[in-house]
């Protein structure tokens, strides 16, 4: 039984990067050209939208959310959420209609075909540099102005030791959503650790739910106010998965 659990697992993972690639290449004309003026980059993130969608289904998954609060059409907003699987990019996609860019680390740009347009529409963050990790900042306010929202998970990168339920958060979306008065929008991702975690022996096909939770305005907020607001937001999102039987119990299998 084992042996045919390993020779799924690696068929699998294997089909995941043909699905990542395969629309990327298909639509590659369209997308160069969607970047091509920063005013067409809402285009540009339909099809993104599209790509991550096909991915999720395509790998058997299906996603199911519940919101607290509305997200409204055409408004800025800082969306975070908890960091478990190379699947949180695409459920972001799939779950969020406001175009948005994400702010990530600069090694993903070493993924071949993937890594040349997130390249050109992410803002790269190298996490040792100070210096790159201020230039985020000015980058951020460029994308705000043009009516874009920002993505950030917050706990920087999935946590080695897959039993942590939740990681310690970075300040740089709160700094970046006090700057600029985005209404911070903390999103919960339940099941991605247990469907598609790093561990490459692991995963099914399944349900990711995703909760959308009442907004953390950050309107009279200020730079001293920003530990209370990355605690306040990290609290929503650790309750949230400590409270949820089927999280907590495969993280205290791992």
């Amino acid at each position: 039984m084992k042996i045919f659990k390993i020779v799924f697992w690696c068929i699998w993972r294997l089909w995941f990067y043909i699905l990542v690639i395969v629309p990327i290449l298909i639509l590659a004309p369209f997308l160069i050209l969607s970047l091509s003026k920063d005013s067409w980059y809402p285009y540009f993130f339909k099809m993104a939208r599209f790509w991550a969608k096909f991915i999720l289904y395509g790998m058997g998954f299906h996603y199911k959310v519940k919101t607290e609060q509305k997200i409204v059409p055409n408004h800025s907003y800082m969306f975070i959420a908890n960091h478990t699987s190379m699947a949180d990019v695409m459920l972001m996609l799939a779950v969020v209609k406001n175009p948005f860019v994400f702010v990530g680390k600069k090694e993903l740009v070493k993924i071949p075909v993937f890594g040349f347009f997130y390249k050109r529409c992410a803002i790269l963050v190298d996490r040792d540099s100070v210096k790159s990790r201020s230039g985020v900042y000015q980058r951020a306010k460029h994308r705000i102005d043009q009516g874009l929202s920002i993505c950030i998970f917050p706990e920087g990168k999935v946590p080695d030791d897959e039993s942590i339920i939740l990681d310690d958060f970075k300040a740089g979306a709160f700094n970046i959503a006090i700057d600029h008065k985005l209404t911070i929008v903390p999103m919960t991702f339940y099941d991605n650790k247990e469907l598609f975690s790093y561990t490459f022996f692991s995963g099914r096909p399944g349900i990711m739910r995703v909760r959308i939770h009442p907004f953390v305005t950050t309107d009279d907020s200020k730079h001293e106010d920003k530990k209370v607001l990355k605690e306040k937001a990290r609290n929503i999102i650790l309750n949230e998965l400590s409270n949820d039987a089927a999280y907590v119990k495969y993280s205290s299998s791992r």
